[in-house]
């Protein structure tokens, strides 16, 4: 950051650490947020340190929320009976955008990873576990990722709720609607016969 005044540098350094941000475009929205009025750059401050201040995690879904419990556990319309499992609170607003599903959620923040030491008491399974204890659920979706840790994470699951006689299920895998059957690769042609429906 030689060529940088020391707080310019400093900015376009932490701008990089960010996901998905390289040093190009750190350099590039570095500069974009000077040229902004004091008005607008104090109100993406604000808006960076209100976020991290007040958002928490829910306590019986574990999704990202600033009331607790969330929103969607306070919503009574929603149906009790029906949780679905996903990785992350971005997968959460990935659901909700369908506006298909009205059940609950339960967010586990991350998979199991014996490669990177991540077991099942790393993740958040065992509040999961107490949810299904203490409610009448009927059905269980798991929607975690469709690799090697997402599907390792839904076997585990599955194997841990089936004894309790509750309906497990996981979300289909296959073909992206618009996709060409020739640039398929073989492992997700396989889980789209597998997962295939009657018409």
């Amino acid at each position: 950051m030689k060529y940088y005044a020391k707080p310019l540098g400093r900015l376009i350094d932490e701008l990089s650490k960010l996901p998905g941000i390289g040093g190009k475009t750190a350099q590039r929205l570095a500069f974009h947020i000077l040229s902004l009025e004091d008005s607008e750059a104090n109100a993406l401050a604000d808006a960076i340190k209100d976020a991290k201040r007040e958002m928490k995690y829910c306590s019986l879904c574990g999704n990202l929320t600033d009331t607790d419990p969330c929103r969607i556990c306070s919503d009574r319309s929603r149906d009790a009976s029906v949780i679905c499992v996903v990785e992350s609170p971005r997968d959460v607003v990935a659901m909700e955008k369908i506006k298909e599903y009205h059940g609950l959620y339960h967010v586990l923040h991350g998979t199991i990873s014996p490669m990177d030491g991540i077991g099942p008491e790393d993740i958040n399974i065992r509040s999961l576990i107490v949810r299904l204890q203490q409610h009448d659920i009927k059905e269980l979706i798991l929607a975690t990722n469709p690799n090697i840790e997402g599907e390792a994470t839904a076997m585990y699951i599955a194997r841990l709720v089936k004894p309790s006689g509750i309906k497990v299920t996981r979300i289909a895998h296959g073909i992206p609607v618009g996709g060409d059957l020739e640039y398929t690769d073989e492992v997700t042609l396989l889980k789209a016969m597998e997962g295939r429906t009657k018409l």
